[in-house]
């Protein structure tokens, strides 16, 4: 039986295999590094699952971003990803595991009512639209990189919220 535990209980090498292994080792080239860069993932939103021999099957991180608007305003948000899972064990519910972990956590984690931060990503709509990802919101949205407009995608309680225009990048709270 698969375990779900804090990514903060994994050495960060092996993190760093796992996700060469999934993407590639030009995988920091990609844009979502770009957005993300010189930030540290949320601990406690990110997680590991190891299989049932306790070898580690997957790992999804989210990171602090922001939109910042054509006026300048930051607009908080999470970024959800990687999610990776080793080759060869992909299509096993590991991914859909870590997804559920993180989005509960996200969830969860606003007890008083206020409703969670818009997440984004940059991913498979047809994948991840089961968890509410969609790219009907960020149309006019910019990365530092280049990207395919009907991959990046959010998820939001109040899509109004989120502006019509943007860049993403890290945010330093």
């Amino acid at each position: 039986m698969a375990t779900l535990v804090p990514l903060s209980a994994i050495d960060p090498a092996m993190v760093e295999d796992l996700l060469d292994a999934s993407f590639g080792e030009g995988r920091q080239a990609r844009t979502a590094y770009r957005i993300r860069e010189g930030l540290d993932w949320l601990e406690g939103l990110s997680f590991a699952v190891l299989d049932e021999e306790d070898y580690l099957a997957g790992t999804i991180q989210l990171w602090p971003v922001a939109l910042t608007d054509p006026q300048g305003r930051a607009h908080p948000m999470i970024m959800v990803g990687p999610v990776a899972v080793m080759p060869g064990r992909q299509g096993e519910g590991f991914g859909k595991a870590l997804m559920a972990a993180s989005l509960g956590a996200i969830d969860a984690g606003f007890d008083d009512g206020a409703a969670p931060l818009p997440q984004v990503m940059i991913g498979d709509p047809d994948y991840y639209g089961r968890w509410d990802f969609v790219a009907d919101h960020t149309g006019g949205w910019h990365c530092p990189g280049p990207f395919e407009k009907a991959r990046l995608l959010a998820r939001s309680g109040n899509p109004a919220i989120l502006p019509a225009e943007g860049m993403l990048g890290p945010w330093n709270p």
